[in-house]
């Protein structure tokens, strides 16, 4: 996720324990759906779980997004 900003998310992370938190959350749900749909889990708790992570996702984004704009990148 994200790749192309990979240097940037490591050094919001040194910095915001909450960015921190978020991006774990988002790698924790990614796993978590994986396994859901392995275990051929309800459908309706999988699009949850996605839609949890899809939020995540742009919340991330969004705090890179205003990193960048903060430090001219």
């Amino acid at each position: 996720m994200f790749h192309e900003y990979r240097d940037i998310i490591v050094k919001i992370k040194a910095q915001d324990k909450y960015f921190e938190k978020l991006f774990d959350k988002h790698n924790e749900m990614d796993e978590e759906i994986v396994q859901l749909e392995k275990n051929h889990a309800d459908q309706f708790e999988i699009e949850k779980k996605k839609k949890e992570k899809l939020k995540l996702k742009d919340d991330i984004h969004t705090a890179i997004l205003k990193y960048k704009k903060d430090n001219n990148l």
